[in-house]
């Protein structure tokens, strides 16, 4: 730790701009000189820079000067702090244990990395993990209905999140299922059939009421406007596209599996661990677990929708900017509570706005793809990271612990609409690693975008390259949104996804690609048919040219008890052309059921090598291969090599021919557990492995 007398020294080295720190008095140095022939810049009698510490502490204060015997408060203060210092000196922000409660987002531009070679470093304490929360405590707890074992405590007025943490675990709001039997779908919303409902038209704040589905790929949310005695009227437009495309609110993929709930009011609050927000009368219900006492409970509720966005510009992006040791919680990203609702199309892609020449039947002409829905697939939103990450370069996350977030909480170069900064994509060299992510709404990390810019990028700078996502725990993720998977890479070239756990899961494990082949050099036969139509519109054209997706590499991951709720997807899945694409050594465990998949290559999948992956109690297919057999002679999936896998379970399931030129070879079938000593050793190196270990 730096004394203050040191620090006064430090900053007596720093640039004019830099003299603005705390009370010390600071003597400008000479101004540089510049020798015309050659344009070098020379300082006379400059010392060689010296590492800055700056000190932060929730028992600070902002007019602190950073020392470690006057740390400052708030993040904001730091930050400005910074911005006098990196032009010429490494900075590290010392975050000292405990709780900071941010009363807005923090905002990290270029302004906020490291200038001119240095580097930015925000940290905590050793073993500390301070905590950025985007929520306020929740006290004066008293029983309000003993009968039902009902509490309340006051909140502020108007206050009407979707998530809430009691005890550190993020709790279900109020809700009850309802049998999709008893009612019938319709565009404007539902007609009650079965007159047990016929009381919800009884309900108050009937316009807070949610309606929730899921089925084979999907978990889609559209808001309730009125109920009319045996009529449900749905907010539009976000009912209206939660009918049209595929796994639809009114006819999913599979009506076996298909479930349907209603959130989000006093009268579901039935099943102890449940809650409810009353926002006009200021009051928070909870019905407490067994054992759970609510006069010392410790509940938060969350106030903001995200709590770090990190941007530059394209031609300006931030760089070398490090984060270590740190907490990210309560989180609520709100859209889903209003007209738009969320129409989840897959791992938080949604559709939102007005489609134009919506059909006058959707539900019988757009369940399964349509003209209008296919124009809108490259325009679809992504939803809000808690941390957003775009236009950056060499940025770290480290040792980091997410959890109780409302959303993704990792956002890595996303769409524009999914960054507070109004821009998107852009990234590179960025590393995820030793990270924790546990109890979140919705998945862990999300890299790239889904427009055009994303796939075949206007300007070289939107393009996502060398990522790295390495010995990362994932588990307990997507309880809101559970059609997001725990790591998702859409368009991106050379990511590393190396030696992460990925457990207890609702969808996938790991995702890799997308566009469906739509994207890829020549387009997809499939797209073309007069059913999708997706060709049939400017926006969607045909390239000849590649996506940037390319030379992905999966290796070393331990994936076990995924995909819990849908059939669709697998424990590693696969879309689209990826030249270069390696899925090796990975061990995938527990995919229970018979539509449990191991490792899918879906639409498109083309130049994927799967070699000596271990796939240990899979429920259906070990190894299933989309290669679209009703398109035949066209061809889709091709020149893609499974070869010296072991798998004791589950079937080999797609096309494997040499006209497709996919080849299935030498993969190994085991008895229970007689793993040969190769298998035997890559189950030993899956999942997490030390500082020092090699890939």
């Amino acid at each position: 730790m730096m004394p203050a007398v040191l620090l006064a020294m430090v900053l007596m080295t720093a640039s004019p701009a830099a003299a603005q720190i705390g009370p010390f008095p600071v003597v400008p140095v000479a101004p540089p000189h510049v020798e015309p022939e050659r344009h070098r810049v020379v300082i006379p009698n400059r010392p060689v820079p010296v590492p800055v510490v700056l000190h932060l502490s929730p028992s600070g204060s902002d007019a602190g000067d950073g020392s470690v015997a006057r740390p400052f408060a708030t993040f904001e203060r730091a930050q400005a702090a910074v911005r006098r210092l990196n032009r010429d000196h490494d900075v590290t922000v010392r975050v000292a244990a405990g709780t900071y409660n941010l009363a807005a987002p923090l905002r990290f531009g270029a302004e906020d990395g490291g200038q001119n070679g240095s580097t930015v470093r925000w940290e905590g304490e050793a073993g500390s993990y301070p905590l950025l929360s985007g929520g306020v405590p929740v006290t004066g707890w008293r029983l309000a209905d003993a009968e039902r074992g009902i509490w309340s405590a006051p909140v502020p007025q108007g206050t009407d999140p979707r998530q809430l943490t009691v005890d550190g675990r993020l709790v279900r709001r109020a809700s009850v299922e309802i049998p999709r039997a008893a009612v019938e779908f319709h565009p404007w919303g539902l007609a009650i059939k079965d007159a047990a409902w016929s009381t919800l038209s009884e309900l108050p704040d009937q316009d807070r009421i949610e309606v929730e589905g899921m089925s084979w790929f999907t978990h889609r949310h559209a808001m309730v406007e009125r109920i009319e005695r045996d009529r449900i009227i749905m907010q539009q437009p976000g009912w209206r596209n939660n009918l049209v495309g595929y796994d639809t609110f009114a006819r999913p993929v599979a009506v076996e599996v298909a479930r349907m709930f209603l959130v989000n009011s006093l009268a579901f609050l039935r099943e102890p661990g449940q809650w409810h927000a009353d926002p006009a009368a200021g009051i928070l219900y909870y019905k407490p677990l067994p054992g759970q006492d609510m006069r010392s409970a410790e509940v938060v509720l969350p106030r903001l929708e995200r709590l770090i966005s990190i941007s530059g510009t394209y031609d300006r992006p931030v760089r070398d900017l490090h984060f270590r040791g740190l907490s990210f919680r309560h989180t609520s990203w709100l859209q889903p509570s209003g007209p738009e609702g969320y129409a989840s199309q897959q791992s938080g892609a949604y559709l939102a706005g007005d489609l134009v020449d919506y059909p006058a039947d959707p539900i019988r002409d757009c369940s399964w793809g349509c003209r209008a829905f296919e124009v809108m697939r490259n325009r679809w939103n992504q939803q809000p990271a808690a941390v957003q990450v775009a236009a950056a370069t060499r940025v770290i996350f480290d040792d980091n612990r997410f959890g109780q977030l409302g959303q993704v909480a990792l956002g890595i170069g996303n769409n524009a609409d999914a960054n507070d900064s109004g821009i998107g994509l852009g990234t590179a060299a960025i590393e995820v690693t030793r990270n924790s992510f546990a109890d979140l709404a919705g998945g862990a990390i999300m890299v790239g975008g889904t427009r055009p810019d994303a796939h075949h990028p206007s300007r070289p700078e939107m393009a996502l390259r060398d990522i790295l996502i390495r010995n990362n725990r994932i588990s307990g993720i997507s309880h809101d949104y559970k059609e997001q998977s725990a790591i998702l890479v859409t368009y991106a070239s050379g990511t590393l996804i190396l030696n992460n756990d990925v457990s207890d899961t609702p969808y996938d494990g790991i995702d890799v690609g997308w566009g469906w082949g739509t994207n890829d050099p020549g387009g997809s036969p499939e797209y073309w048919r007069q059913q999708r139509g997706y060709y049939d519109v400017p926006d969607n054209r045909v390239y000849d040219t590649p996506t940037t997706l390319r030379d992905t590499v999966i290796v070393g991951n331990r994936v076990s008890r995924v995909k819990q709720w849908f059939p669709d997807g697998g424990a590693i899945y696969h879309l689209s052309a990826d030249p270069g694409a390696l899925i090796a050594e990975n061990y995938i465990s527990e995919v229970k059921g018979s539509g449990g998949i191991a490792i899918y290559l879906d639409e498109g999948s083309r130049h994927v090598t799967v070699r000596n992956n271990v796939i240990d109690d899979v429920g259906g297919v070990w190894l299933n291969l989309n290669s679209q057999d009703h398109l035949a002679p066209r061809r889709t999936a091709m020149d893609n090599v499974a070869v010296g896998n072991w798998y004791n379970s589950g079937r080999l399931q797609g096309s494997w021919t040499e006209y497709l030129n996919n080849r299935a070879e030498n993969n190994v079938a085991v008895e229970g557990d007689a793993w040969p000593g190769e298998a035997r050793r890559v189950i030993q190196r899956s999942g997490i492995q030390s500082e020092d270990a090699e890939h």
